[in-house]
């Protein structure tokens, strides 16, 4: 009864040290999840007008800067605020030309209005 214990207990400590081990072991993949939305709003998104409120640069957990376009929109009554970060997308936008009020476009997933940007790489909704 005791021997039947012991292997139990070396069985459960050996599967406890492999499930840490492949914790550890495994390699974290780094995609741009970012990326893939605006990719994916780009070809499904529907478009509505907008108006940028503000450009802000925030620093992120981090440390590093980032830049974010707030904007606002209306869907089905509806009002949004969001922000977009363009901190990547900048050499596509002149962002001093960004004020208060200007006028955008703004794609959007029509099955969850809050999911929406103003700029991707393919797409610009900021009229200058």
């Amino acid at each position: 009864m005791i021997s039947l214990r012991l292997y139990t207990l070396a069985l459960v400590a050996i599967g406890v040290c492999l499930a840490a081990f492949a914790l550890l072991r495994r390699r974290k993949k780094a995609p741009d999840v970012e990326l893939e939305r605006r990719t994916w709003l780009n070809t499904v998104g529907r478009i509505t007008d907008g108006t940028v409120i503000d450009v802000q640069e925030i620093m992120t957990a981090l440390g590093r800067p980032a830049t974010m376009l707030i904007y606002q929109y209306d869907v089905a009554g509806v009002s949004y605020e969001a922000s977009q970060d363009v901190t990547y997308l900048r050499q596509w936008i002149n962002l001093h030309s960004c004020r208060l009020g200007l006028p955008t476009s703004v794609k959007y997933d029509a099955r969850n209005p809050g999911n929406s940007m103003v700029i991707a790489e393919g797409w610009m909704g900021l009229r200058q």
